[in-house]
């Protein structure tokens, strides 16, 4: 099958990349390693592999490449939890909601490849935008309940019994909440009354 140098570099860097790493590079991943000007450039090329069956791609997710022959595609089903505020916080869904009555999302095994404490949560907001997180998006969380500076992480503030989704940094005797959107003000608070209920290890944006 005949490819442009640049499909076949693509085509290699995909396969190298998910072997090294365990999932697949993102348009601009590939667009950095490359040289390649452009994502659209990218995107235009991927097209491309598509059509002649060399790559597959789950619509709507950041990392959603997978190399097409001779591979067979097994996916879990991630159970959509409502949704958090990515500015002003929203209460968390219900705790008696049996989780059978949650929908659920479907992803790949070679992007999610342990389900265990994995979730989904629609996002409500713009204070994340900086980080590509728009209104609408999913992100898909692991649970845990301690996070490293800089982490995004869904935190459940206890004293208004909302949940929100921020960067989580530890400054001296408080907590800061920073949103990634320079027109809004971070959240301080002590660390006693926020609790990590999750941290996001993917996006799926709604195009």
């Amino acid at each position: 099958m005949k490819l442009s140098g640049k499909q076949r570099a693509i085509l290699d860097f995909v396969e190298t990349f998910r072997r090294r790493h365990g999932y697949p590079p993102t348009f601009r991943e590939i667009a950095s390693a490359l040289g390649i000007s452009s994502t659209s450039v990218v995107s235009y090329h991927l097209k491309i592999l598509e059509a002649k069956g060399l790559l597959a791609r789950t619509p709507g997710i950041s990392r959603g490449l997978r190399l097409a022959e001779g591979e067979s595609v097994s996916t879990i089903r991630v159970p959509l939890l409502g949704a958090i505020a990515a500015g002003e916080p929203i209460p968390v869904p219900e705790e008696d909601r049996p989780p059978s009555s949650y929908e659920r999302i479907e992803l790949t095994r070679d992007i999610i490849p342990d389900e265990a404490g994995i979730y989904a949560l629609e996002v409500r907001g713009e204070s994340m935008i900086d980080a590509l997180i728009n209104d609408g998006d999913i992100v898909v969380m692991r649970h845990q309940k301690e996070a490293q500076n800089g982490e995004m992480v869904a935190v459940w503030l206890k004293e208004e019994q909302e949940t929100t989704l921020k960067r989580f940094y530890r400054e001296n005797d408080k907590v800061r909440l920073q949103p990634a959107n320079p027109a809004m003000a971070p959240i301080y608070v002590h660390p006693s009354k926020v609790e990590i209920q999750g941290k996001v290890i993917m996006v799926i944006r709604q195009l």
